[in-house]
Parts: structure tokens; C-alpha cells; sequence
């Protein structure tokens, strides 16, 4: 049975979902084939050290970048503690540990730990902090373009009006309590009737 009513569009595809497949693909092909290539040059014993090394790499920089970001995540719920038992506004949020690019030293650290050489090239990279600074940039002129594009009633359009009107952080404890709701028939507060079987 038909209605008359044309189908909705099918949802166009985005680029990242269509090549996002190939691309681990053809990086899975390429690190394979250069762990061949320095197998064949170097030993399996090499490669088998420089996989190692990478994964122990990996774990302690991963290990350094949990701890520095649990240490800022404690020291702002003492300063909101703080500003909680003398009244006053909360301070702002300390810059350190976003300055320092904290995610990215993480991501570094685990691309360490995948193995291969060409991810363990990546994540020495990552532990370079030019390079975090730059990508941590453009990461951010990256959301905020997407968000200045995000079209009216979509998830994004609702986080960036979020953002723009946060609150200032006061929080007033109460109850809400709605007059006008439509609570069934109301009754008179007087003496109820006894009740008849």
C-alpha cells in the first residue's frame, strides 16, 4: 500500500566513513611490509626489541600523561572546594595541564604501544612538544570552524549555545514546585466522608 508521500533522502555518506576503512587498511598493509623489510635487514631479534621497547615507551609515557592529568584533575576539585567553604567564585580553570597537551602526549603514548614503526614514528613525534602545541592549535580552530558551521537544531548547534551561556557556576539548592500542574480533582481540605462499601 502506498501513501503518496515520497521517502526521506537516504542520509549522505561523509568522506571520513568511506575512506576511514582503506586507510586502516592500506596503514595495517604498510606496517607489515616494513616489519619485513627491517626483519630482513636488521633480524627478527631487532625487530622484535624495537616492538618491545616501543610497547614499555608507551606504557611509562602513557603511565606520566594519567598521572599529570589525574594531579590537575585534583588540585581543581580542591580549588572548587575551597572557593565552596569561603564563598567566594571559583577561580579559573589552570591552564597548565592544557597548555602542556596533555591528550595528545596520551595518544603518543599509545600509538607507542600499537605495534609497528610506522605508529611508534607517530607517537615519538606526539612526544615532542612543538608538535603538540601546533596540533593541539589546530585541533582547536578545527571545533570551533565546525561549530561556527553547525546548522540550527543539530547536537552541535545545542553545544556551542551551551558554551556561549554557561552559568556562572553559583548552584541554589531548592525544590520546584508547580502550581498551575493538574494535580486530579481537587478537593476541599475539610473532613473527608467516611468511605461506604
Amino acid at each position: 500500500m502506498t501513501t503518496g508521500a515520497t521517502p526521506p533522502p537516504a542520509p549522505k555518506r561523509s568522506r571520513a566513513r568511506t575512506f576511514l576503512p582503506l586507510g586502516v587498511a592500506a596503514w595495517l598493509v604498510l606496517e607489515i611490509w616494513l616489519l619485513t623489510v627491517v626483519a630482513d635487514v636488521a633480524g627478527g631479534l631487532a625487530v622484535l626489541a624495537l616492538l618491545v621497547g616501543g610497547a614499555v615507551l608507551g606504557a611509562a609515557v602513557v603511565k606520566r600523561a594519567g598521572r599529570r592529568a589525574f594531579r590537575n584533575l585534583t588540585s581543581t576539585f580542591q580549588q572548587a572546594q575551597a572557593a565552596a567553604r569561603t564563598g567566594a567564585a571559583p577561580s579559573p580553570a589552570d591552564r597548565a595541564g592544557a597548555d602542556d597537551r596533555n591528550g595528545f602526549l596520551m595518544l603518543g603514548g599509545l600509538l607507542l604501544m600499537v605495534p609497528g614503526l610506522l605508529s611508534d614514528a607517530a607517537g615519538l613525534l606526539l612526544l615532542i612538544p612543538q608538535v603538540r602545541s601546533f596540533l593541539g592549535r589546530y585541533a582547536e580552530k578545527a571545533v570551533e570552524r565546525r561549530m561556527g558551521a553547525a546548522s540550527p537544531g543539530s547536537l552541535q548547534d545545542a553545544f556551542q549555545q551551551a558554551r556561549i551561556h554557561r552559568p556562572d557556576g553559583k548552584v541554589v539548592q531548592g525544590e520546584v514546585i508547580r502550581e498551575d500542574a493538574s494535580q486530579g480533582p481537587r478537593r476541599p481540605e475539610g473532613p473527608r466522608p467516611p468511605l461506604t462499601p
